[in-house]
């Protein structure tokens, strides 16, 4: 037997032995119960085992300086990545979930005589109209019975002015944009508190987020302790994000977010550690008078919120149900820049006085630790998908050594926590996180999220609010030469110095680091690829994004009704299961949750036909209300580990 071979076999055993525990394990465990905790400890232990190996047995030798400082800049980045992924693991034992107490709430909330009156802020700045109509239909459409709906405009436009007072909104403006997103909010607060009705509460709402009809109803029932501050509730999307869409894999797995307010939200919860995320939001009218309004020294005001809040005797609580869908980014600069400001606002929160560090203030140690796990996260994490593209090129160019290990005894250490940490990741995101994606995404924002760390932790004021783009002219096929560029150098480099090391340096040997190298090399190789793929931004031809959706359409045919079933909706239409009933081109009226409504057949298909919905306040509203019900699910229901790779093998090799 080869010997390489045999020392793969000789060290994957354990491994092996890991996953077939926790395979055997997995399905008996409830995720929802305190039980989830075992899988987690057996994830911890091993972990801690491999950092112990790690710090203990890998370190190259003192004599050689540069091995030396390289292994020891590496290993701290490693250490402090896996204390965050520990913190993460003590969070992600527990879960919460509020839909039960807010069913208990609901006659609470209907046996009040007056219902609290909410303020609903749809905040803008450059938003396309056709986005802005829809989200202000949309929060038209809600049933909660005592809501006054406002357009906070700060980019101060007529038309928007005009449509808002057609359709019964009301629209603020202000002279100037000062403090962005947080000052035009604090600008409505000082007008409606002047009124003569001020609100009990403030819902947030970005531009493109549509609420479900039942969003108020639904979140309003949380508030029942004067203590709750703030109701968040997941932000989901209509629309695939970049990763999703450039790699064609919107149907089989979800936008990277719904790790984030799926899961990990709702064990933040269960600690009390939920916070607000700015839109899709409710917050306590008197809370935020008592604190001064929204906070303006940092451009994650939502974040910093919750923080002041909580110094208050406030607190947040999280929902987690499909109460509004928005546009997630659709372009990867775009991407970027909503993620980069995010770890931008959180460092001037950290260099802030409600930091971690700060014990002046009045947060809890769970806030503190809470705190800590992010700033490792957007400091550490990315630094380290970094250092993991570095490391081997610099063994395999340079011959320097940032780590010294026998390949057996690597293995043995590194496989069975590796394979814990991946399979118990998974089962507790029901597959929401896969390795190869969940490394992309962060190698694709890697150099913008740490550039922003930087500046916000060395020079955190003045830092200016990035709108993240939403709509434009998206159909055509176009590159994001910047990233694509970084990408295509260390691909490069990395297949030159595979080259280099066994190619015109044959006399090197295979053992040890040298073939750790090569197969972390390999790793790199694929995630780079891919990364490239990712670069290049598929076409976006759908102005109204489509959902899957199986609901009762009647149709009227020849004077009478008949039943027919949809297929798929958007806020422009719908395609309907069966044979046109009329030629494409002719009239059609259609009756749809409970609203008739008028349009033309667009389309005719073997099995199917499209129907284009009349443009019309009363339709658009109609279609709104349907497709942002919530009765519909935005993401795939399951996720197949092996369609995925399929799916990217195709894309990469296309």
């Amino acid at each position: 037997m080869n010997p390489l071979a045999a020392d793969l076999i000789e060290g994957s055993w354990q491994g092996l032995a890991v996953a077939g525990i926790l395979f055997a394990l997995l399905p008996w465990i409830d995720r929802d119960t305190r039980f989830r905790s075992v899988p987690i400890l057996i994830a911890t232990i091993l972990m801690l085992r491999y950092v112990w190996w790690r710090v203990t047995e890998t370190l190259p030798p003192t004599d050689n300086l540069l091995d030396f400082g390289v292994g020891i800049a590496f290993l701290g980045v490693e250490v402090v990545t896996l204390l965050g992924v520990v913190l993460a693991f003590v969070t992600l034992s527990r879960v919460g979930n509020r839909s039960a107490e807010a069913d208990a709430n609901t006659g609470w909330l209907a046996k009040r005589l007056r219902k609290p009156l909410v303020d609903v802020f749809i905040c803008t700045y450059d938003e396309e109209q056709e986005i802005l109509e829809r989200t202000v239909l949309g929060a038209l459409s809600m049933t909660y019975p005592n809501y006054r709906l406002w357009v906070l405009d700060d980019g101060n436009r007529q038309w928007l002015r005009d449509f808002a007072a057609d359709v019964g909104a009301n629209y603020l403006a202000r002279s100037d944009n000062a403090h962005a997103k947080a000052g035009n909010i604090n600008n409505a607060l000082q007008h409606v508190a002047g009124l003569d009705e001020p609100p009990d509460f403030v819902s947030i709402l970005d531009a493109d987020f549509v609420p479900a009809p039942n969003f108020l109803t639904r979140a309003m029932t949380l508030f029942r302790k004067p203590d709750v501050g703030i109701v968040q509730t997941p932000q989901h999307f209509i629309n695939p994000d970049p990763i999703q869409n450039n790699l064609a894999v919107d149907d089989l797995i979800p936008d990277e977010q719904r790790y984030f307010f799926d899961v990990l939200m709702a064990s933040k919860d269960a600690w009390g550690t939920a916070f607000c995320c700015g839109t899709s939001s409710v917050i306590r009218m008197d809370a935020l008078t008592v604190i001064g309004g929204f906070p303006t020294d940092s451009v994650t005001e939502d974040y910093l919120l919750t923080l002041r809040m909580i110094q208050s005797g406030y607190r947040t609580v999280y929902l987690n149900e499909q109460l509004s869908l928005g546009l997630a980014p659709e372009g990867l600069k775009e991407y970027v820049t909503q993620r980069s400001r995010w770890c931008l606002g959180f460092m001037q929160i950290v260099r802030g006085p409600d930091g971690p560090f700060n014990f002046g203030n009045k947060l809890r140690l769970r806030d503190r630790l809470s705190l800590i796990e992010s700033l490792i996260y957007w400091t550490s994490s990315f630094a380290f998908r970094f250092a993991t593209l570095l490391v081997p090129l610099l063994y395999l160019l340079f011959d320097i050594r940032a780590l010294d290990v026998d390949l057996v005894d690597g293995i043995e250490h590194f496989v069975p926590y590796y394979v814990a940490q991946l399979t118990v990741v998974a089962w507790l995101s029901d597959k929401r996180v896969l390795p190869i994606v969940n490394d992309l995404a962060q190698l694709l924002a890697a150099r913008e999220v740490l550039k922003a760390a930087a500046i916000g932790l060395l020079f955190p004021k003045g830092r200016r609010f990035q709108v993240t783009a939403k709509g434009g002219d998206r159909s055509k096929r176009f590159v994001q030469w910047r990233m694509a560029t970084l990408f295509a150098g260390l691909l490069v480099f990395t297949v030159a110095g595979l080259v280099a090391s066994f190619t015109l340096d044959p006399q090197r040997s295979w053992e040890g680091s040298a073939a750790v190298a090569v197969y972390w090399s390999w790793y790199n190789i694929v995630l780079l690829v891919t990364a490239l793929a990712v670069s290049v931004e598929r076409p976006r031809y759908r102005k109204n994004e489509r959902i899957a959706a199986r609901d009762v359409a009647w149709v009227k045919v020849g004077g009478e009704w008949q039943c027919f079933f949809t297929e798929d909706i958007s806020a422009s239409g719908m395609r309907i299961a069966g044979t046109a009933p009329v030629p494409k081109g002719a009239p059609i009226e259609l009756r749809v949750d409970g609203q008739v409504l008028t349009g033309r057949v667009a389309r005719t298909m073997e099995n199917a036909f499209a129907v284009a919905v009349d443009d019309t306040i009363a339709a658009q509203k109609a279609m709104i209300r349907l497709v942002y019900s919530g009765r519909f699910a935005s993401a795939p229901k399951r996720i197949s580990g092996r369609a995925v790779a399929q799916r990217l093998l195709q894309r990469v090799a296309g």
